[in-house]
């Protein structure tokens, strides 16, 4: 045991004689002071927070979703998905049209009724052009109509798919058939009250101006400190819901030391992500008691790295006996110290696709039959592989779960793996985006996540990869892509089309013959494959009025020739040559043109292909109970390609003091408490 560590259990031992000795009085700067004994008060811990407005992106969304604003619809006790302000609703026009009809009992916590023009006024709120700061992504309005063009500044805000019928009742018309009840539970979807933030533009989610229409309103905030919330009297819950449980709630900080702090009754709940502070509290039983466990959204997996070298990876049999040499349980009880779940699926058991899932078990004597089968008996002929992972100051336990699964394939299978601890924007960009230079053929250990309830996140992101053209194939395809990830010109279309650099490029039509050639014959093969494709998913790919790829061309070529000066030209046609092209955007991502989708449909894997269609045929479903099956279909395609294998997923832990229930932990992306109303005060 180190210095630091025999300090640290030194100062825990004296809290908890102290606290066991039943001290009336904490210490806070020398001073004694007494312990608050109200049940209905609590402490916990939230990460600091800069605003409240819930069209930004940041920790605040924790309590703008369902404590302090309320949306058409949230999540229960239980984080499934109800309706809260709506009553009921209404899909017409094949899933595209969604009328929401609202209680007319909902209450701002001025006493003035919520209706469909406060939604009204928050959406438009944050599409307006004027203000590119709000997390547009972040709420219902990415798949309503017109509702991007109208953030550009493109067309006017009459034609965004949003209309109020009545004081309450709003519909919205959507780009194309989905599921958006789960995205009106996020932060960007909650209401605000007109009145509120008109007069106060600028701070007027402070407390001396705030307007909420949630359970608890808040009546003392420091931006990045402390805060305090009370019950909303105004507030009516929906039927079978509840209202705020606990009188006030304060809201400190994440501490750096949260045992001590729980400890020493500072706090009535404590987030814990340390796994020393884990194994500490497993180790003392009046902790132990207290501690909760519960389930993230987010699966961790072996997924391919997405190396264009060629490997023995190339097999798909390589990669299957791989895959059932995985042994998770030792893993997951001598790495995560039960801070985490084995799983052969895409997400804990509570995850409603996982029960349709159909994993690769363990199944050592079937991966040496598989791997003798490929050409490689007992490992034999395979170089050795790298296994990337986040370092351990990004993830505590990557590191330690790679050499785990280095050691389980070298002894089992004969296979040597290159542990390789990257940056977290490194390993993100080889998880979630293209090819990345320099990746040697192996491994990376990916996460996939569910920031909010969304029939597009059922599979966990298992099928991530297929949105990546070129990631996934032989060795040979995967190749023909890296120019496109790597360089910010392609060499091939510059030799073809000429060089966008060149100031002199574009300036006269003759100069446009062959980018004019290579659109028109892209554009028709591409619409002929367009028309092979199954009913459904051309009517959903079915470009908005004036967004298809011949009116947007035609409309180059008008520009071009109504342009005065040489330079707007040059620049016209390089608008045109990146329509057409194939280049890197950085992060590892792409920029895919005409020419290159025609080569993506001519030559991806029918794996990809499949992938491509369920997922879109997933996004479309309108009710998620629809979606559940076909995302375990997705999974399972993925599982059995080998390209990713589930390895466990995490949980999301704190202590709960003992006077207290219900307290619920985000399982989305922002991690901590959510949905406060739920805690109560025995």
């Amino acid at each position: 045991m180190n210095v630091s560590e025999r300090k640290r259990r030194k100062r825990l031992l004296s809290l908890s004689i102290l606290s066991s000795a039943g001290m009336m009085g904490l210490v806070f700067g020398g001073v004694l002071t007494q312990a608050s004994a109200s049940t209905s008060s609590i402490t916990i811990t939230e990460p600091a927070m800069s605003t409240r407005d819930p069209t930004q992106n940041g920790p605040e969304v924790l309590l703008d979703q369902g404590t302090i604003l309320e949306g058409l619809y949230g999540y229960n006790a239980s984080n499934q998905l109800i309706p809260k302000i709506a009553k009921s609703y209404k899909v017409s026009d094949g899933g595209k049209v969604w009328t929401f009809y609202l209680r007319n009992n909902a209450k701002w916590s001025n006493g003035e009724p919520v209706t469909a023009n406060d939604f009204y006024y928050a959406w438009m709120r944050l599409l307006d052009p004027k203000d590119n700061t709000g997390a547009v992504w972040q709420s219902v309005l990415t798949d309503v109509q017109g509702a991007n063009q109208y953030h550009a500044g493109q067309v006017p805000a009459n034609q965004v798919g949003i209309k109020v019928l009545g004081p309450y009742a709003i519909q919205l018309t959507l780009t194309a058939p989905h599921d958006i009840r789960g995205m009106l539970a996020i932060a960007g979807s909650m209401p605000l009250y007109p009145g509120d933030v008109k007069a106060h533009p600028s701070d007027w989610f402070m407390p001396q101006n705030f307007v909420g229409d949630g359970p608890y309103v808040v009546k003392s905030f420091t931006v990045n400190g402390a805060m305090t919330l009370q019950k909303n009297p105004y507030y009516v819950p929906a039927p079978g819901d509840t209202g705020a449980n606990v009188d006030q709630v304060n809201i400190v900080p994440t501490p750096t030391v949260p045992v001590e702090d729980f400890m020493a009754n500072k706090l009535d709940l404590a987030w814990i992500t340390n796994p020393s502070d884990f194994r500490y509290i497993e180790t003392h039983p009046s902790l132990k008691s207290e501690v909760q466990l519960q389930p993230g959204y987010e699966a961790f997996s072996l997924e391919f790295d997405k190396s264009s070298a060629a490997s023995p990876l190339d097999n798909k049999l390589v990669r299957q006996a791989i895959a059932m040499a995985i042994n998770r349980t030792p893993i997951v009880q001598a790495v995560l110290h039960g801070m985490g779940g084995a799983t052969t699926t895409f997400g804990p058991p509570q995850w409603p696709p996982t029960k349709y899932e159909h994993g690769i078990a363990f199944n050592l004597t079937k991966a040496k039959q598989l791997l003798a089968q490929a050409g490689y008996p007992n490992g034999k002929g395979i170089p050795t592989l790298y296994l990337y992972c986040k370092t351990t100051a990004d993830d505590p336990v990557q590191v330690s779960v790679a050499e785990a699964l280095a050691q389980e394939f070298q002894q089992e299978l004969g296979i040597n793996f290159k542990i390789s601890p990257v940056a977290s924007s490194i390993l993100g960009q080889m998880v979630y985006n293209g090819l990345v230079p320099g990746v040697k053929p192996g491994y990376v250990i990916a996460g996939g996540n569910a920031p909010w309830i969304d029939s597009g996140y059922l599979p966990l992101q298992a099928n991530q990869m297929a949105s990546r053209p070129g990631t996934v194939g032989p060795a040979s395809y995967r190749q023909h892509f890296q120019p496109w990830y790597f360089d910010t010109t392609n060499p091939a279309d510059v030799s073809k089309y000429g060089n966008p650099n060149d100031s002199n490029m574009g300036t006269k039509w003759s100069q446009w013959s062959a980018l004019n050639k290579e659109a028109t014959t892209d554009m028709a093969w591409l619409s002929a494959w367009m028309n092979r494709q199954p009913k459904w998913y051309q009517q959903l790919n079915q470009p908005a009025p004036g967004q298809s790829n011949q009116e947007i061309w035609s409309g180059l070529i008008q520009q071009w020739k109504a342009a005065k000066t040489a330079a707007d030209k040059h620049q016209i046609w390089v608008t045109a040559y990146q329509m057409v092209s194939n280049y890197s955007i950085g992060n590892a991502l792409a920029s895919i043109g005409l020419s290159g989708q025609v080569y993506v449909d001519q030559h991806e894997p029918t794996f990809v292909y499949d992938q491509i269609l369920e997922t879109a045929k997933l996004g479309s479903v309108t009710n998620l109970q629809q979606g559940y099956k076909l995302a375990a279909q997705i999974a399972d395609q993925v599982i059995q390609s080998g390209y990713r294998e589930p390895l466990y997923y995490n949980y999301n832990i704190f202590l709960e003091r003992s006077n207290f229930t219900g307290a619920q932990s985000s399982p989305y992306g922002w991690l901590n408490f959510h949905d406060l109303q739920y805690i109560k005060a025995k």
